[in-house]
This record gives C-alpha cells, sequence and structure tokens, in this order.
C-alpha cells in the first residue's frame, strides 16, 4: 500500500528509511501550503520528499507573500512583506498538479 506524506516525514529516522524515503512515490493526495508552517514543511520536503505530486498553494497570512525573480512592485510596500521564494517547487521531481487558489503571487515566473 501507499502511505501518505505525513506517514513517510514522520518514519524518516535512520539513513535507510531517509533513502527509502527519497526514492518512494508519494500518492495522489494534495499537499497545501496555507501557512509559513507549512511553506517550511514544503521546503524540508523538497529534499526528504522530491517525489511529491500534487500540490496546492493558497493564500499565506497577512504579511508573507510568495515571490520570485524580478518584482514588478519593487519599492513599493517594501520591507512589509516576508517573502517565501516558491522556486523550491521545482525541486519535486513527479509533481504533476499544482493548484493555485487565491495565493498572491509578484514578479515574473
Amino acid at each position: 500500500g501507499f502511505f501518505p506524506h505525513q506517514d513517510i516525514m514522520r518514519v524518516r529516522l535512520n539513513k535507510k528509511m531517509r533513502d527509502a524515503a527519497t526514492q518512494a512515490i508519494v500518492p495522489m493526495t494534495e499537499f497545501a501550503v496555507k501557512s509559513v508552517r507549512y511553506y517550511n514543511l514544503m521546503a524540508a520536503m523538497t529534499t526528504a520528499l522530491p517525489n511529491l505530486q500534487r500540490l496546492s498553494l493558497r493564500p499565506l497570512p497577512l504579511g508573507d507573500v510568495y515571490s520570485d525573480g524580478a518584482d514588478p512592485d519593487e519599492g513599493i510596500g517594501e520591507g512589509t512583506d516576508t517573502t517565501n521564494d516558491i522556486n523550491i517547487i521545482s525541486s519535486f521531481r513527479k509533481l504533476r498538479i499544482l493548484y493555485i487558489t487565491g495565493a498572491p503571487l509578484n514578479g515574473r515566473y
């Protein structure tokens, strides 16, 4: 059977299990990035579970934004938002489905 991403992340106890987790194909369960905590978890999953197949980006709490590349509104509101790089999404080698639901993205992608 398949284990969801939560179980795979939890059982990475030794090198053998960590190596097995990086080779595992994660089933098509949705992982939703909806807070900074989940963003940090997604960043950890890029090395722990690079075969994640389905990802959803949702709005982050006030004061946090997704950012990548050149910002078209550079200088406006500078220093007020914490930017979270979305380039890490490219680390998921088997990503098949990417949902972007109400997540304000700035810059060029």
